[in-house]
């Protein structure tokens, strides 16, 4: 964009100071910094925007694909189900009526009562298996468990 070195802003900068005054060159500089940051700001939000609608574009074209490939899928699977259809009645088309194929449907699920301890939760391990290889089967209390595992006193 602009060449500039070191060499030329420290000119541009000395013209300044003597033609604008050391009292309002501060000032001066805090505007074109506040300027310079807006010009910079705006140029990002229109690339930003530029962008966005660049996407958008994309994105509609990726749908529109989409949308192709399901119309034809479904076709694909439309057609597959009439030429099933078409076989299956050919095949079905000569068996008689003992041998004729219903339509068959699965009687409603009946109601199961989920029995007096469904709070409970159900233990994988069988009790025989428990109580074999020494699985701890019912719950201490805290007492219990320190008059169990106390150890014993040396006499």
């Amino acid at each position: 964009m602009l060449d500039l070195e070191i060499s030329k802003i420290a000119l541009i900068g000395a013209v300044a100071l003597i033609v604008i005054g050391p009292e309002k060159l501060p000032r001066l500089a805090r505007t074109m910094g506040t300027l310079l940051g807006k010009a910079q700001r705006y140029v990002a939000d229109v690339k930003a925007e530029v962008n966005r609608s660049m996407d958008l574009d994309e994105l509609k074209k990726m749908k529109e694909t989409m949308e192709d490939a399901a119309r034809g899928v479904e076709q694909s699977v439309q057609t597959s189900a009439l030429d099933f259809e078409k076989q299956w009645s050919e095949t079905t088309a000569g068996l008689s009526g003992d041998d004729a194929v219903t339509h068959w449907e699965p009687p409603p699920p009946s109601y199961k009562h989920p029995g007096k301890k469904w709070r409970l939760k159900q233990t994988v391990m069988p009790q025989w298996y428990k109580s074999r290889n020494g699985t701890r089967t019912r719950a201490l209390s805290g007492a219990a468990r320190v008059a169990r595992y106390r150890p014993k006193p040396l006499n």
